[in-house]
């Protein structure tokens, strides 16, 4: 009996009733990481707590390994550029919020098996690298280019085909200047780190992570669409597995809270004092940008206009928010939902399909205020004990 690659690589799937994480989603959960929401407060996340998502392996490429970076197709002249020749083209740095595709895919019911992202998957870094329509422009597109293929270094299987992770983009945005793609060699001032592309990766600003390719070696411009899994197959809306799709593209709105007070270790529900609590957080859109934030305190009855900060110019980055809120006793569910200049906004019910993305569904944060001079049994309460304190 022969063996083949669809015996290594499962189809994709949709759990079954009551089914719980699997061992193959904990595996993913253990490569890939989200961003811990209390770092949501940093303008810019720090490279080891912004989120991950790796397809497949992370390529080993040693410091002194020659890298060349070659753009050709329905090119007038082909180039292959190695990383100083690339540096040699003027750069640019643009502050950008990435989000993955699939974030908030492990709240939908039923519950596609894949990478089991609640909302953390979301980091906001400066990225400086060569504007890619300065590198077309040098090469000459072609009159009939559709679309712009890029391909990483990172190879892999995936629902039985054998690949390496490739998308790519219709020309008008490969070349156009609103947004600015990059080829990005810099994170928040130092070289890429190796999960986050190292030497070279593209940074596409307003849209969902799958379409900035890490491990950046080619660039193909194709006369014709380009029809690889991750584009065809793989990030498409679908209700039914026959569907085409519609495919993802630019990141929906989303506003998400800074976990006030302190959590319990295991459930990380979260506990504050009675009293004044300034709640806070951040909001973005890749359609356009963050116009309003509302935020509710008695899980979605009622909404109040959330404090936001002055416009800073960085058109791709989230914005911070704030609100003022008195905890009474009780149990309380916290929510904020975003809304931006087109008037797109988040939804009270998710935006369900087969792949589990764009799920922009408003956030839930269960809160306890217990009565005031309790603690728990076996609490650290003598004098030297520290205590979180809300809205810090």
């Amino acid at each position: 009996m022969g063996h083949r690659l669809v015996d290594a690589s499962a189809p994709a799937r949709l759990a079954a009733p009551e089914e719980g994480i699997g061992r193959d989603e904990l595996a993913l959960a253990t490569r890939n990481h989200g961003l811990p929401l209390e770092a949501l407060r940093y303008d810019l996340t720090p490279p080891g707590l912004h989120y991950v998502l790796t397809h497949y392996d992370i390529p080993y490429i040693p410091d002194d390994t020659p890298w060349h970076l070659t753009l050709g197709g329905r090119v007038r002249r082909p180039l292959r550029l190695n990383l100083a020749e690339l540096r040699a083209f003027p750069q640019v740095t643009t502050r950008v919020t990435l989000e993955c595709a699939g974030n908030g895919r492990a709240l939908l019911t039923p519950r596609p098996v894949s990478q089991p992202w609640l909302v953390e998957a979301v980091g906001t870094a400066e990225w400086t690298g060569v504007p890619l329509r300065l590198l077309l422009a040098e090469a000459g597109v072609g009159t009939d280019a559709v679309d712009v293929v890029f391909t990483g270094a990172d190879h892999g299987v995936e629902r039985g085909v054998e690949q390496d992770y490739r998308r790519a983009l219709p020309v008008d945005v490969a070349t156009g200047g609103d947004p600015e793609v990059l080829v990005a060699y810099a994170m928040n001032g130092t070289p890429l780190p190796p999960q986050h592309g190292r030497p070279l990766r593209l940074i596409v600003p307003g849209w969902y992570g799958m379409a900035h390719v890490k491990w950046l070696r080619e660039i193909t411009v194709a006369d014709e669409p380009f029809r690889g899994f991750q584009q065809a197959v793989a990030y498409r809306l679908r209700r039914n597995p026959e569907d085409e799709g519609e495919p993802v593209t630019r990141i929906a709105p989303r506003a998400l809270i800074v976990p006030p007070g302190f959590p319990d270790f295991m459930s990380r529900a979260r506990l504050v004092p009675p009293g004044p609590v300034t709640l806070e957080g951040r909001a973005w859109s890749g359609y356009a940008p963050v116009t309003r934030v509302e935020v509710s305190t008695d899980a979605g009855r009622g909404w109040q206009a959330a404090e936001l900060e002055p416009d800073d110019g960085h058109r791709w980055a989230w914005r911070r928010w704030r609100h003022s809120w008195t905890a009474l006793p009780g149990e309380h569910v916290l929510s904020a939902r975003a809304t931006d200049a087109e008037g797109h906004t988040q939804p009270l019910e998710p935006p369900w399909n087969r792949g589990g993305f764009a799920n922009n569904l408003v956030q839930r944060v269960p809160v306890l205020c217990p009565d005031a001079h309790t603690a728990a049994p076996g609490a650290d309460t003598h004098p030297g004990a520290t205590r979180a304190h809300p809205g810090r």
